[in-house]
């Protein structure tokens, strides 16, 4: 075989090989997600909140604004 075609030969076997890790990666990350909301919902339960509130945050900026008086 010559150096090129061999050379060829490795870098598909790498690229397959992470190819491999990284969706190994992919599924345990889903799997760790998936348990995290499980748990953040049961969380959420016990301590008598709403599952979908967003824990008393306004707007995009996630800060209460106070209130504006006018002062005359």
């Amino acid at each position: 075989m010559n150096k090129v075609y061999e050379a060829d030969i490795r870098a598909r076997a790498a690229d397959r090989e992470l190819i491999e890790v990284l969706t190994a990666i992919s599924a345990v990350s889903k799997r760790m997600a998936r348990k995290l909301t499980i748990l953040a919902d049961q969380s959420q339960s016990a301590e008598g909140g709403k599952a979908d509130e967003q824990n008393g945050r306004y707007g995009c900026h996630h800060r209460r604004i106070a209130e504006r008086r006018c002062r005359y």
